[in-house]
């Protein structure tokens, strides 16, 4: 991180910030958590965090998203800094969407807003959200309770979710691979294609690649470690090389972008052969070297 990142969301956006939110109210918020049994309950044995997320700081917080203050101030944070309106710009994703899926994987689903939008969009499916911060699942947890909705959140690593293969008809990812370095994004749309059904789909919200590249500042204004990489880096590309057909990005509010694949039969067959001569790895039932339980996820029929 940068002293020109440092200073300008310590000078310019942190008093704005403090203008706009209650930070009374969300330290009220924090303190009636008991963090320390929610992340006992949530975080696997033995889990090791990657590097690349364990040591970085996220907008301007110290520790990221592996403090769990970051959770609590996310929420009302974010609905400001998604122009031109947060809803409007996540809803976006649910309209790329082509079909009706039965179960879906939100992958980086943080505090859990778009993974909620995701089972009022498609009551009737099986919707899960998957992220690396305890602290962030346990207020997404909080929020799906107070909606009355029922959405299972795990801990775990969207590059290897555990799940079985075949086993999604939709998998998302709203506002993550920003958040990524490149080769890791890339493994995550490998393991997202991997996932899904034949047909199933990958449906992706994100900030707007080439906006970033035209618009230097704003690689700097939200202390994000590796946004300038994706800037530079093409979701589509991403999108093909992992397998995915019938790819497009479309410019969504200028600042942002929405990108849409489909797992093609073809490729499908190529590329499960391939898994099955080069890996070990079976195409079928929950792999977890610390011998955690399979989730309540069903296979696809």
């Amino acid at each position: 991180m940068t002293n020109h990142q440092e200073s300008l969301f310590q000078r310019f956006l942190t008093p704005i910030f403090r203008l706009l939110i209650d930070g009374d109210a969300l330290e009220r918020v924090y303190e009636s958590v008991d963090w320390p049994s929610a992340v006992d309950r949530l975080v696997r044995p033995n889990f090791t965090y990657p590097t690349y997320y364990e040591g970085q700081n996220f907008h301007g917080i110290q520790g990221g998203y592996l403090n769990p203050r970051a959770a609590v101030f996310y929420d009302p944070i974010t609905q400001y800094v998604l122009p031109p309106n947060e809803p409007l710009v996540r809803q976006g994703l649910i309209s790329v969407i082509q079909g009706t899926p039965r179960r879906v994987l939100d992958l980086g689903c943080g505090t859990g807003t778009m993974t909620l939008m995701l089972k009022r969009a498609f009551p009737e499916a099986e919707v899960i959200g998957l992220d690396l911060s305890p602290y962030m699942l346990t207020v997404a947890e909080m929020k799906a309770k107070q909606a009355n909705l029922t959405i299972q959140f795990i801990h775990g690593n969207a590059e290897h979710s555990g799940f079985p293969s075949g086993s999604c008809d939709l998998v998302t990812a709203a506002l993550l691979f920003h958040e990524t370095p490149t080769p890791i994004a890339q493994a995550i749309l490998a393991e997202a294609y991997r996932l899904l059904t034949v047909g199933g789909e990958v449906a992706i919200l994100d900030g707007n690649q080439q906006t970033l590249r035209q618009t230097e500042w704003l690689n700097h204004v939200f202390e994000e470690p590796y946004i300038e990489a994706y800037a530079k880096s093409n979701v589509d590309a991403w999108l093909r090389t992992a397998g995915f057909g019938a790819v497009q990005t479309q410019d969504h509010w200028w600042v942002h972008q929405l990108s849409h694949g489909v797992k093609g039969l073809s490729v499908h067959r190529k590329q499960s052969a391939r898994a099955r001569s080069t890996s070990g790895r079976s195409d079928s039932g929950w792999e977890d070297p610390n011998g955690i339980p399979a989730p309540t996820f069903g296979v696809v029929s």
